[in-house]
């Protein structure tokens, strides 16, 4: 099944607004124009980091998830901690040319030009449920990438899971035929 529904408590309630307050806004970064979403503070309070691991994992841990895919390169690191709390492996998606060894490789177009993302022929097999990671959609182009990229192998996409989702961007439209789930969502 690939539509999962998300369950809150209270406590999840809480700690998303607190997990919300600690996100920092960095004007103008990396370009004029630009509000970067900082998720350092996250990352940097261990309570705050094992929380949005918590609330993420939860959702799956009776899901059987074969491999969690993590998109380059903040995905690694929610990922990485999502395997191990539910016992998986995780299958790097990269930029073009960083991966050593035989990739599927999907090209996207982006604001301004074109790029391009890789995964190992070996990563995830035909069959797999895997689990889709990155900290933030933005208008959903590197996700639908990875997305891609999967559904090349023949695994099965169980989800797409985000920390922070830029709705005003309305990348999720890319994903119409996917779980997608974020813990929080930045309207403007």
């Amino acid at each position: 099944e690939r539509r999962c529904a998300l369950e809150t408590s209270e406590e999840a309630i809480v700690s998303l607004e607190t997990l919300t307050a600690a996100i920092r806004d960095i004007p103008d970064f990396p370009k004029p124009g630009i509000m970067f979403k900082d998720i350092s503070p996250i990352l940097q309070d261990g309570a705050l980091f094992a929380e949005v691991i918590d609330i993420i994992g939860g959702r799956y841990e009776n899901q059987q998830i074969d491999s969690i895919v993590v998109i380059d390169a903040r995905g690694f690191i929610f990922g990485s901690a999502l395997a191990y709390k539910l016992g998986c492996g995780i299958s790097l998606v990269r930029k073009q040319g960083k991966l050593p060894w035989k990739t599927h490789s999907v090209s996207y177009d982006l604001e301004y030009g074109s790029a391009a993302v890789e995964i190992h022929v070996d990563a995830v097999s035909d069959g797999d449920r895997v689990l889709i990671v990155d900290d933030l959609l933005a208008t959903g182009g590197t996700a639908k990438a990875g997305v891609d990229l999967i559904e090349k192998i023949g695994a099965c996409i169980i989800a797409l899971e985000f920390v922070i989702e830029l709705s005003f961007l309305n990348g999720r439209d890319k994903l119409n035929d996917y779980t997608v789930n974020s813990l929080i969502a930045v309207r403007d």
